[in-house]
């Protein structure tokens, strides 16, 4: 028999599966998830499980579907695949914008209780991109935490901890060296029994080579870098997949990415550039949109050098993305009121005609 709470299951975890129990489901979580296959671990064991049609139909898009770290209710089967009835409520939920031109949001890990946001100190160093992660990770209620990588690599490491530091204020950063021995200590303190981790960043910076350290094992395949591709490696984790590391916690690896399309909110926004709010606090008008108003406080600053000017065009460039998606997502609520709406008169008109013809 699989413990549960080996993997994370507590008291609110258990509330909000009593709401769905019926009789022959059990409680479950995802480990592992590539394309439309889970692995699910239950008291029983470990199996796999897909969603069946009628889930599917019912699902508004990507992220109702079950990620890795999602609690689940499962129906187990006495041959072939458990089926995944219902996905719990999710206590945090790291999201980004799926890939191409749909407005559709993407659950890269659920139930996270600190996600690390993995930079390597080479050519994969870049504080805007820092920030771009850090938005998102504020938003999906878990715990950020700066992991700057290889830091064997730098002769000014406190300068680039500094640099960082400055774009994530009031976010640990930590620096680690995943080859060397001893290299991932400054990780440990965020490694409880039960507690779910997650590593994310691009592809390059060492995460499957800090998870193989952590784990005492290879469980991911690692590939050199690349020196013509600027410092980054190559994709080496193809799936997400959630182990637990010899302590009792549990650790989600993710396979790297390209680009994070931003899926976030404005307190997530705020978080992240938490100085540019509090300077925006003593702007003339409380509407102020700091681009060329009379009395803006924070046009003051980035004149007068005490904000950084590339963190403020970081910000704007944020804003602009976040208030496009929220155009793009109100355009298609909109459509998609109006399609139901063309529905239900179709549906009327047909009861109204049936009814015309019945009494002649």
């Amino acid at each position: 028999m699989t413990d549960l709470s080996d993997f994370g299951w507590d008291a609110a975890f258990a509330a909000a599966y009593g709401e769905l129990a019926v009789e022959g489901l059990v409680p479950g979580r995802v480990v592992r998830q590539s394309r439309d296959r889970s692995t699910i671990v239950t008291e029983e064991g470990e199996f796999a499980a897909e969603v069946p049609g009628r889930f599917r139909h019912g699902a508004q898009g990507p992220a109702d579907f079950p990620a890795v770290g999602d609690w689940v209710a499962v129906r187990p089967a006495d041959s072939g695949p458990a089926l995944i009835e219902a996905v719990l409520p999710r206590r945090t939920a790291f999201t980004r914008k799926a890939a191409g031109e749909a407005v559709e949001a993407q659950i890269v890990a659920a139930n996270i209780d600190t996600v690390f946001l993995v930079s390597g100190l080479d050519g994969d160093f870049n504080v805007r991109r820092i920030e771009r992660y850090l938005t998102t990770a504020w938003s999906s209620g878990a715990a950020p935490v700066i992991v700057l990588n290889k830091a064997d690599l730098r002769t000014d490491l406190e300068a680039a901890v500094a640099e960082a530091a400055a774009a994530a204020p009031g976010v640990p950063v930590v620096a680690v060296k995943a080859l060397a021995e001893g290299g991932l200590e400054g990780l440990a303190p965020y490694f409880a029994a039960g507690k779910t981790v997650a590593f994310l960043g691009s592809s390059g910076v060492g995460k499957s080579t800090m998870i193989n350290r952590l784990a005492g094992e290879e469980r991911f395949r690692t590939a050199e870098v690349s020196d013509a591709a600027a410092g980054r490696g190559r994709h080496t984790t193809a799936e997400r997949e959630l182990i637990k590391l010899p302590g009792g916690a549990l650790l989600i690896d993710t396979p790297g990415m390209r680009e994070l399309g931003l899926w976030a909110d404005d307190d997530g926004l705020d978080r992240t550039f938490d100085e540019i709010e509090r300077l925006a606090a003593r702007c003339r008008f409380p509407d102020c949109g700091h681009e060329g108003e009379p009395g803006c406080a924070v046009r003051e600053a980035v004149e007068s050098g005490a904000l950084d000017a590339g963190r403020w065009r970081s910000y704007l460039k944020l804003r602009r993305e976040l208030r496009s998606l929220e155009v793009r997502k109100d355009e298609k609520t909109r459509r998609q009121h109006e399609k139901a709406a063309g529905r239900d008169f179709a549906a009327r008109l047909k009861e109204v005609k049936k009814h015309k013809l019945r009494y002649r």
